[in-house]
């Protein structure tokens, strides 16, 4: 972890806000953790997070190295050496007040059970079988108004090249780095959001990535030579792989389907560009 930060001071402080963040203090704000740290007030914390010289993403390819050789050393203790892994691709969210933070908007939050005033982040978990799961990967979604208004812009400290990403955009930048550390998935998982976006099943097929991403009852897949296709009857479609396991057809990705039977849907369509 240590060439991520520029400073021997940043780096040893960040290792005792990691400390805090995981205790079992009851309540995590600025205080609280300057309190567990030693110091007299929050500032030292406060410019860690927002002005002290640090590269986030060598931090977090360090992190991930870590968690995926802990995970699958635990998995051949538990003497599953061949079990399964997976990558998992959700989305987040957080509550926050006021206007400042980069990314705030009102949004829908599942962990507010409705419309609140929140960010959203991308993440990917790497799930092994018989030993557990970590976070290994995120990327913050920012809506694309506080990119396009330069005063937004400026207060929220947005980097002046930032272009905005639809999730399942950022959703094809976070297996990339996980890959690039050499974290291997037996397939990769995620939801409607996902499955929907032509460009992350694209960029997978490229990387010759196994995945099995749900999309809408009305998706149609433009698949050579197979008639077009509600996505229920997709989904009974597949072919033998040895093992008893399921697998596409020479050349693709296996692919798994969802529809919500007797929902009322919009005229089908092949996913999104995102």
């Amino acid at each position: 972890m240590r060439p991520a930060f520029m400073r021997a001071g940043t780096w040893l402080h960040a290792g005792r806000y990691v400390g805090a963040v995981m205790s079992d203090l009851p309540r995590r704000n600025g205080w609280t953790i300057a309190r567990q740290v030693g110091d007299r007030s929050p500032d030292r914390t406060q410019r860690l997070l927002n002005r002290a010289a640090w590269d986030t993403s060598a931090a977090m390819s360090a992190v991930r190295r870590f968690a995926v050789a802990d995970l699958d050393q635990a998995a051949r203790r538990a003497g599953r050496r061949r079990g399964l892994a997976a990558g998992a691709l959700d989305e987040t969210g957080q509550e926050k007040k006021g206007l400042a933070t980069a990314g705030v908007k009102r949004q829908r939050l599942g962990c507010a059970g409705g419309t609140e005033n929140g960010i959203s982040t991308v993440h990917l978990s790497y799930i092994r079988e018989g030993a557990g799961h970590a976070l290994i990967g995120a990327r913050q979604w920012i809506p694309a108004e506080q990119i396009d208004d330069p005063a937004t812009s400026l207060v929220m400290a947005l980097p002046l090249d930032l272009k905005f990403a639809a999730k399942g955009q950022l959703a094809i930048e976070i297996p990339g780095d996980a890959f690039g550390d050499g974290a291997g998935v037996d397939f990769v998982a995620g939801d409607e959001v996902y499955g929907n976006c032509t460009g992350l099943r694209e960029y997978l097929e490229g990387e010759g990535q196994a995945y099995v991403l749900r999309v809408p009852s009305n998706f149609r897949e433009p698949w050579p030579a197979v008639s077009r296709s509600p996505a229920p009857r997709l989904s009974g479609r597949c072919w033998p792989m040895t093992g008893g396991g399921r697998s596409a057809p020479p050349g693709r990705a296996p692919r798994a389907s969802a529809g919500t039977p007797g929902r009322t849907s919009p005229p089908p369509r092949s996913g999104t560009a995102c």
